[in-house]
């Protein structure tokens, strides 16, 4: 009876250690970027590490310092538990000047926003992928997605193009894709010269092979449409842009639409479980 207590009690604890292998992991970190030189805050969060890490994913995710309204954590864990995606290593980047690092890399837009959008880019492409590589101790991810909202959405989309080479999906919720290279209230404005991504999109002789996610929401807090920077009109014509270049699927492009009157990361979040199925689902 004695051994039986024993080897139960081993089972018990065995079974325990295991559960709390299981458990959703965030932790925070510091890299020092040469290209930016500055030091950039990251909060890492990852699903368990699979046997074989073959199967490991990585989602970089610009704007990390809002990660808690995102609820990134609880929607991981949610999905993990219900087995609804892919073992996941997500990095998300705080940058140290959102307002100059997320934009379109080498063309700043108005009031010279985006001044150091390349080597924003620069960073994620030189520095941080291999710093994830080695911190998930793999040599390649099964996939890898970048996503963001807003500039840090545009940014997202540019990097990805940019980079189909290491990325091969992306996320925008409600990308900032009408910013442009004059003011809107400038009578020789027009959306047609001068919105930057789109003009840059449009003439781009790349044919990257990624698969894009967007996100747009018709509704802003006073009930009333759009018209700015983060018009969903922006982000169907560069959608429709990327279809008219046959450089993808039409199965590859997903376009999700909202009417909610909690636009910001309230929405965002509540969208972020379908991206999230998309880019890494079982």
């Amino acid at each position: 009876m004695k051994h039986l207590k024993i080897i139960l009690l081993f089972i018990v604890m065995a079974v325990l250690s295991q559960g709390c292998k299981q458990k959703i992991k965030e932790q925070q970190d510091e890299i020092y970027s040469r290209h930016l030189q500055e030091h950039i805050k990251l909060t890492i969060i990852s699903t368990p590490i699979p046997n074989d890490k073959k199967e490991l994913n990585l989602l970089l995710l610009n704007g990390g310092q809002e990660i808690k309204k995102w609820r990134v954590k609880e929607i991981i864990d949610s999905l993990w538990k219900t087995k609804s995606i892919q073992p996941l290593v997500i990095v998300a980047i705080e940058p140290g000047n959102a307002i100059a690092e997320f934009g379109v890399a080498g063309i700043p837009y108005y009031k010279e926003n985006g001044t150091k959008a390349d080597k924003y880019a620069e960073f994620i492409d030189n520095e941080l992928y291999a710093y994830a590589k080695k911190k998930a101790g793999v040599r390649k991810f099964k996939s890898v997605a970048i996503a963001g909202s807003d500039a840090a959405g545009l940014s997202a989309f540019d990097i990805a193009w940019d980079h189909a080479d290491k990325i091969d999906k992306m996320g925008v919720f409600s990308g900032a894709f009408g910013v442009s290279d004059i003011s809107k209230e400038n009578p020789d404005y027009s959306d047609d010269k001068n919105r930057i991504i789109i003009n840059k999109i449009r003439s781009s002789r790349k044919k990257p092979k990624l698969k894009y996610w967007f996100y747009g929401n018709d509704i802003n807090e006073n009930g009333s449409r759009y018209m700015d920077s983060i018009s969903i009109d922006h982000t169907k014509d560069l959608i429709e842009i990327i279809k008219n270049k046959n450089i993808s699927s039409p199965a590859d492009i997903v376009y999700k639409q909202a009417f909610q009157k909690d636009h910001g990361f309230n929405d965002w979040s509540k969208a972020l479980p379908d991206f999230l199925i998309w880019a890494f689902g079982k």
